[in-house]
């Protein structure tokens, strides 16, 4: 049995090659939600959607984000309504008062869907429906999630990592800004000054977490602050992670990151932003997956191998690097 905990694109494209030794059966996923949303209404997951839809065959794999051949015609309507009004642009957060009322799961990260910042396709605010009517009717995100995987046919079993409300939100030299604002609103230009994640020390892992939590543990070469840091600022989990085999896959070749903020954010939190910074992100980890031409150096167990990704038999390359890591370490 393995777990990976998955944030943003990194280990979604280590799990295209999971196969290669390990099967959907024994396979859990723990997906970052520190980055969700609620756009105009409606709760969106962006985490858990890149596994939906990897899972169910269909995700945009030139964006990794989105359902391939979408359209976006609400999306572009909803331009040129704001245009045609003389409304603003950009992210626009809800008024403070309302940053914590209605939907719990949503504090702290409400914005306006007027001129709506990210691109949301059709049939991808199909499932944002679905989901934020399924929470309305009573239902947990766990639960909602859980009837997601069933209509997209994944045969992995698929976990938020919580049923509470945990915001990403970064500390910059414009202002506080939610990640995705900062991400994608402003395309990562502020200086970040430091990263907080709100809500999680009230929060709890959601149901099943721990347990995934027990076996062996892979970390993916996602942002260790943004996409791994929420999960790993809720209570119990970085406990049970020093109790477990786990094996981290660097997302740097030396100091260079292979894509998004990994660099800055890392910086921001006073680890080196490289692959050397990991023993400080991860001091639970038993064993680094590294790049054949890293120079890092760890005092614990060290596979080397290609770790770009750039097809399914990368990622099963560097699959297959894990799974040696692990057999090394039990």
């Amino acid at each position: 049995m393995v777990t990976f905990l998955s944030g943003g694109t990194g280990t979604p494209k280590l799990l295209d090659g999971a196969a290669a030794a390990f099967s959907p059966e024994e396979t859990t996923v723990v997906a970052n939600t520190g980055d969700d949303i609620e756009l105009g209404g409606l709760f969106v997951s962006p985490d858990v959607d890149t596994l939906l839809f990897q899972g169910g065959g269909i995700l945009d794999r030139e964006t990794w984000w989105g359902i391939e051949g979408d359209t976006h015609r609400t999306n572009s309507a909803l331009m040129d309504i704001a245009s045609a009004a003389g409304l603003p642009d950009g992210p626009q957060y809800l008024p403070e008062e309302k940053q914590t009322e209605g939907r719990k799961l949503a504090n702290w990260r409400r914005f306006s869907g007027i001129a709506e910042f990210m691109t949301v396709g059709d049939r991808d605010r199909a499932v944002h429906l679905t989901r934020t009517s399924l929470i309305d009717e009573g239902h947990t995100l766990s639960e909602a999630t859980e009837r997601l995987t069933s209509a997209f046919g994944l045969t992995i079993d698929l976990l938020p990592m919580s049923d509470d409300p945990v915001a990403s939100l970064v500390h910059t030299d414009e202002g506080l800004m939610h990640f995705q604002e900062y991400w994608v609103g402003h395309r990562g230009e502020p200086a970040v000054e430091t990263v907080e994640f709100r809500g999680s020390s009230k929060a709890e892992p959601a149901p099943g977490v721990l347990d995934a939590l027990a076996d062996a543990v892979v970390i993916g070469p996602s942002n260790p602050v943004t996409s791994i840091g929420p999960m790993l600022a809720l209570p119990g989990v970085a406990d049970a992670l020093a109790q477990t085999t786990v094996v981290a896959v660097s997302p740097f070749l030396g100091d260079d990151a292979f894509s998004g903020p990994a660099g800055d954010l890392m910086a921001a939190v006073n680890a080196d932003p490289s692959t050397e910074g990991l023993a400080t992100a991860y001091p639970f980890a038993d064993a680094f997956v590294i790049d054949d031409d890293d120079d890092a150096d760890f005092d614990r167990t060290t596979v080397r191998t290609d770790i770009t990704i750039d097809s399914r038999e990368d990622a099963a390359r560097v699959i297959r690097a894990v799974d040696d890591a692990i057999e090394r370490v039990d």
